[in-house]
């Protein structure tokens, strides 16, 4: 869902940073709602298919999904030392280059409601470990997640 940020930042001319995307983020959900981010995401995600939309911040981001399509939410958690060394170490333009940059975004997403987004995850994955285990994390769940609602039916 941050592309989608981005990508209206290059449409805006707004250079990418920690600063000028948070404002934007901040603006485009005062002018439009707190859901924008969510409808023009899955504009772009609905193909017929099942899809992998990483990103949501907000309730209302949240609700607006389930309201349009079958959700299963799941929460991907890192401590704070996990995350501030992973984001220094891709090196995106918007990533913080330093703590109390990281910080002020960690604050900024849980005014949004990023933490009861994360209340209401269907699952949790902890990432504290490598690509790897995530990944091997991700496929189990989405393995047991694949037989319980063949079960259901």
């Amino acid at each position: 869902m941050g592309e989608i940020i981005r990508e209206e930042a290059r449409s805006r001319g707004i250079v990418e940073s920690p600063k000028s995307l948070g404002a934007l983020m901040l603006s485009l959900r005062r002018e439009e709602g707190k859901d924008v981010v969510a409808k023009r995401c899955l504009s772009k995600a609905q193909s017929g298919g099942p899809s992998l939309i990483e990103g949501v911040r907000s309730l209302e981001e949240l609700y607006f999904f389930r309201k349009n399509a079958p959700v299963f939410l799941i929460a991907v958690h890192a401590s704070p030392p996990s995350r501030y060394k992973r984001l220094l170490k891709r090196g995106r333009a918007d990533d913080p280059k330093d703590y109390e940059t990281f910080r002020k975004r960690d604050s900024r997403e849980l005014r949004v409601g990023i933490g009861s987004v994360i209340a209401l995850a269907d699952s949790v994955l902890i990432n504290e470990g490598s690509m790897g285990d995530l990944r091997r994390s991700a496929m189990k769940l989405l393995r047991v997640t694949k037989n319980a609602d063949e079960g259901a039916r």
